[in-house]
């Protein structure tokens, strides 16, 4: 019982980092070292990944409309294939190329060297400070992009080179490097955070099918406890997202990411410290 109220706990701050462009795995490795599951270190690795797909079913429910291609007309009755959404998914896809191919190919090696405090720290830092930096040049610039039907091609690509940052180097967060990728090419925030989350779907759904596959593969098998604490996960998780997802959407009306940017700043001189000085 005592493994479930952590699992709960680890799902309550996914589903919250997740979205919020604070590192979702720079939190869930930092809330490990204060409160550990009983389970193996294969499964905590493929925990700190799969445990993401709740998050995305939240995404995948509050912007179904958006997402689905099939569209019924209003006057015939008949159903038809939304062009506008057709070219909304070439555009995400675009954009999820270039951490895919890094992902594939150096999954392992990220895992291994650089899913660490430092890294962690030194990301949530440097991150949080372009937040801020690019929230001060747009101060008193309109944006050029209102709607997701004005990015174009170019903009994705340029979104999705700053996802591949967060794919390489944990604690940069995925949500905040694509939300600062896309401010900074005149993104209003709207769009920018709608598009982040869009994004996350194939992203996340393909991390988390590469890492069970891996788990499978190599000889892993779930015990009846771990199961449990992996579905728990995922579902609070969900729960979770449906209501910060909502909560961001609100936030950012009359809001810019700065006090995000100051927190990043805050925690990773936090993180340092405690490993540094207290470890």
């Amino acid at each position: 019982m005592f493994q479930i109220l952590k699992a709960i706990l680890f799902g309550i701050v996914e589903g919250v980092t997740e979205w919020l462009p604070v590192s979702s795995t720079g939190h869930m490795i930092l809330l490990n070292e204060f409160v550990k599951l009983d389970v193996s270190n294969e499964f905590w690795k493929m925990f700190l990944v799969v445990i993401q797909f709740g998050a995305i079913l939240a995404v995948i429910l509050l912007y179904w409309k958006t997402i689905w291609p099939v569209r019924r007309s209003k006057k015939t009755g008949r159903h038809y294939v939304s062009r506008k959404t057709i070219a909304l998914w070439i555009k995400v896809i675009a954009a999820c190329i270039p951490a895919a191919v890094v992902g594939l190919v150096l999954d392992d090696w990220l895992d291994e060297h650089l899913y660490n405090w430092w890294v962690v720290s030194i990301m949530l830092i440097l991150v949080g400070l372009v937040f801020l930096l690019v929230e001060k040049r747009n101060a008193d610039r309109q944006p050029l992009v209102t709607s997701l039907e004005e990015l174009t091609m170019k903009d994705a690509l340029i979104i999705g080179i700053f996802q591949l940052l967060a794919a390489v180097f944990p604690g940069t967060s995925r949500s905040g490097a694509t939300i600062v990728g896309a401010l900074s090419i005149g993104v209003s925030r709207k769009i920018a955070a709608e598009f982040t989350f869009i994004l996350a779907i194939p992203v996340m759904l393909g991390a988390s099918l590469l890492k069970i596959v891996k788990y499978f593969v190599g000889g892993a098998y779930f015990s009846g406890m771990e199961a449990a604490i992996l579905l728990t996960g995922m579902l609070v998780a969900f729960f979770v997202s449906l209501v910060i997802i909502r909560f961001l959407m609100d936030y950012i009306r009359k809001h810019d990411f700065k006090p995000f940017g100051m927190y990043r700043i805050v925690l990773g001189f936090a993180v340092i410290l405690y490993f540094a000085l207290l470890h």
